[in-house]
């Protein structure tokens, strides 16, 4: 049944099946999410054979991501959970980029050989092809889709069949819970428009309480794209965009306990936690944040450093 209540003015709903017989979720965009990043400067995908150029090998491609931003981060979660480890090498850069255009100088070889004087940022994430030297895409959803399409055999469907709608759904969903956090922060703008933005963000964080009740994963009964997009917007949420609300908003946002329980049992996970840097984050945010800390930025909703997997 429907878990949003009330009249809404938000957009058209997109029902959320779930393998259970007369349970599904509506799930609506919190509002219009404008792209808040540039258009990726490479998009190839990975084919089934030679006909498409970049068919799938065994060890022929290779990641550089950084675990500290949010594509990353969702992208070394799935490599995880397909374990690819020997399929796909990672190669882990700095939380924080070290030339001025907000590239990484380890990937300035790959983009000049990928495009002739290219002149724009060296950007992560990247899968590159290390027979040609060259990259193949620089498109976080596209790079994830095609690792589970093509080398995820064996495992279970990141991307079940018939899940597209729902799977898309939530990953609108998770850039909208980052957008309203952010305007319900932003020290721009009036009370009304940040005091509109923690409602839309709260109405959604309800709507999966209530949704999450009795329920281990989010649209099937294993892990999914769906389950990384959630806990990825959850982990910035709490580390992130928390600063900059004051505590009684945060007091508010962490008024989920099943919403928050979820989030610590995906961080317990070795594919999910292991990869969470916590440091690396922190670093990140506030080399490029410009906005004011709030009173929020003491009230922390999870202790995300206790729940995270050990590793000797």
């Amino acid at each position: 049944m429907p878990l949003a209540s009330g009249p809404t003015t938000l957009p058209p709903r997109v029902r959320l099946r779930t393998d259970t017989p007369g349970r599904s979720m509506s799930v609506t965009s919190l509002s219009h999410v404008p792209a808040t990043h540039p258009a990726p400067a490479f998009r190839g995908r990975i084919g089934r054979d030679a006909r498409s150029g970049h068919y799938a090998v065994p060890r022929r491609y290779r990641l550089h991501l950084t675990a500290a931003c949010a594509d990353g981060l969702r992208i070394a979660v799935a490599h995880s959970l397909l374990g690819l480890d020997d399929i796909c090498p990672v190669t882990f850069l700095d939380p924080v980029p070290d030339c001025p255009d907000g590239g990484h100088s380890a990937l300035r070889p790959l983009y000049e050989a990928s495009a002739h004087r290219y002149s724009g940022a060296a950007v992560a994430p990247v899968l590159s092809d290390d027979w040609s030297g060259r990259i193949v895409s620089t498109h976080a959803a596209d790079i994830t889709r095609d690792l589970a399409r093509h080398f995820g055999g064996g495992r279970p469907a990141l991307y079940p069949c018939g899940a597209e709608s729902e799977t898309e759904a939530v990953e609108r969903m998770g850039r909208g819970i980052a957008q309203a956090a952010q305007q319900a922060g932003s020290a721009g703008g009036d009370d009304v428009d940040r005091t509109a933005a923690l409602e839309r963000l709260l109405d959604t964080l309800g709507s999966l309480e209530r949704w999450l009740v009795g329920r281990d994963c989010l649209i099937r009964d294993h892990l999914t794209a769906a389950d990384i997009e959630l806990w990825v917007a959850l982990v910035q949420l709490d580390t992130v965009h928390r600063d900059h609300l004051d505590a009684s908003a945060v007091q508010r946002i962490a008024d989920h306990p099943t919403l928050w329980a979820y989030a610590r049992r995906l961080t317990a996970h070795p594919a999910f936690g292991t990869h969470l840097d916590l440091d690396g984050i922190a670093r990140r945010h506030h080399a490029h944040c410009r906005g004011l800390e709030a009173a929020g930025a003491a009230v922390q909703i999870l202790d995300w450093a206790s729940h995270t997997p050990r590793t000797s």
